[in-house]
Protein backbone atom coordinates (compact mmCIF):
# COMPACT_ATOMS: atom_id res chain seq x y z
CA UNK A 1 0.00 0.00 0.00
CA UNK A 2 1.44 3.32 -0.85
CA UNK A 3 1.92 5.88 1.52
CA UNK A 4 0.11 8.01 -0.74
CA UNK A 5 -3.08 6.20 -0.60
CA UNK A 6 -2.98 6.07 3.02
CA UNK A 7 -2.55 9.98 3.48
CA UNK A 8 -5.38 10.40 1.24
CA UNK A 9 -7.51 8.15 2.87
CA UNK A 10 -6.43 8.81 6.28
CA UNK A 11 -6.39 13.18 5.69
CA UNK A 12 -10.29 12.64 3.91
CA UNK A 13 -11.58 10.64 6.99
CA UNK A 14 -9.46 13.49 9.25
CA UNK A 15 -10.84 16.60 7.94
CA UNK A 16 -14.29 15.96 7.15
CA UNK A 17 -17.04 15.29 9.82
CA UNK A 18 -19.17 13.09 6.87
CA UNK A 19 -16.93 10.69 4.53
CA UNK A 20 -18.57 8.13 2.20
CA UNK A 21 -16.23 5.92 0.29
CA UNK A 22 -18.50 4.76 -2.71
CA UNK A 23 -19.01 3.96 -6.23
CA UNK A 24 -21.17 5.28 -8.78
CA UNK A 25 -23.28 2.23 -10.01
CA UNK A 26 -23.80 0.92 -6.62
CA UNK A 27 -27.32 1.25 -4.94
CA UNK A 28 -26.14 0.84 -1.29
CA UNK A 29 -24.28 3.53 -1.71
CA UNK A 30 -26.66 5.80 -3.49
CA UNK A 31 -29.22 4.74 -0.64
CA UNK A 32 -27.01 5.59 1.72
CA UNK A 33 -25.64 8.73 0.35
CA UNK A 34 -29.45 10.22 0.17
CA UNK A 35 -29.49 9.36 3.74
CA UNK A 36 -26.84 11.35 4.72
CA UNK A 37 -28.02 14.03 2.68
CA UNK A 38 -31.13 14.69 5.03
CA UNK A 39 -29.08 15.50 7.82
CA UNK A 40 -26.05 17.71 6.13
CA UNK A 41 -24.93 18.81 2.56
CA UNK A 42 -21.50 18.32 3.84
CA UNK A 43 -20.53 15.22 2.95
CA UNK A 44 -17.29 13.95 1.39
CA UNK A 45 -17.64 11.29 -1.29
CA UNK A 46 -14.80 9.78 -3.08
CA UNK A 47 -16.28 7.52 -5.65
CA UNK A 48 -13.50 4.63 -6.43
CA UNK A 49 -14.94 3.91 -9.81
CA UNK A 50 -14.09 7.18 -10.90
CA UNK A 51 -10.92 7.47 -9.71
CA UNK A 52 -7.25 5.52 -11.21
CA UNK A 53 -6.34 4.47 -7.52
CA UNK A 54 -9.72 3.12 -6.31
CA UNK A 55 -8.72 0.00 -6.44
CA UNK A 56 -6.04 0.93 -3.73
CA UNK A 57 -8.31 2.98 -1.79
CA UNK A 58 -10.50 0.16 -1.27
CA UNK A 59 -7.93 -2.29 -0.26
CA UNK A 60 -6.72 0.10 2.33
CA UNK A 61 -10.27 1.02 3.70
CA UNK A 62 -10.42 -3.35 4.02
CA UNK A 63 -6.83 -3.09 6.11
CA UNK A 64 -8.40 -0.94 8.15
CA UNK A 65 -11.71 -1.89 8.81
CA UNK A 66 -11.95 -5.32 7.29
CA UNK A 67 -14.94 -4.56 5.53
CA UNK A 68 -14.50 -5.09 1.75
CA UNK A 69 -17.40 -3.84 0.13
CA UNK A 70 -18.81 -0.37 -0.44
CA UNK A 71 -19.46 2.06 1.04
CA UNK A 72 -17.75 3.17 3.62
CA UNK A 73 -19.27 5.25 6.07
CA UNK A 74 -17.27 7.59 8.41
CA UNK A 75 -19.10 10.25 11.07
CA UNK A 76 -16.95 12.33 12.93
CA UNK A 77 -14.05 9.81 12.03
CA UNK A 78 -15.99 6.81 13.32
CA UNK A 79 -16.38 4.23 10.87
CA UNK A 80 -20.09 3.16 11.39
CA UNK A 81 -19.68 0.52 8.20
CA UNK A 82 -21.87 0.12 5.17
CA UNK A 83 -25.22 0.74 3.89
CA UNK A 84 -27.62 -1.42 6.22
CA UNK A 85 -25.12 -0.37 9.26
CA UNK A 86 -25.58 3.61 8.75
CA UNK A 87 -29.63 2.91 8.08
CA UNK A 88 -29.39 1.10 12.00
CA UNK A 89 -29.18 4.87 12.92
CA UNK A 90 -31.64 7.33 13.73
CA UNK A 91 -31.14 10.92 12.03
CA UNK A 92 -31.18 12.26 15.39
CA UNK A 93 -28.67 9.48 16.07
CA UNK A 94 -26.31 10.77 12.64
CA UNK A 95 -26.83 14.52 14.04
CA UNK A 96 -25.57 13.93 16.90
CA UNK A 97 -22.46 11.92 16.01
CA UNK A 98 -21.74 14.82 13.31
CA UNK A 99 -21.74 17.11 15.93
CA UNK A 100 -19.94 15.98 18.26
Amino acid sequence: MSAEIKQLVDRTIKENKVVVFSKTYCPYCTKAKNYLKEDTSDIAILELDDRDDGSAIQAYLKELNGQGTVPHVYLNQEFIGGSSDLLKLSHNQIKQKISA
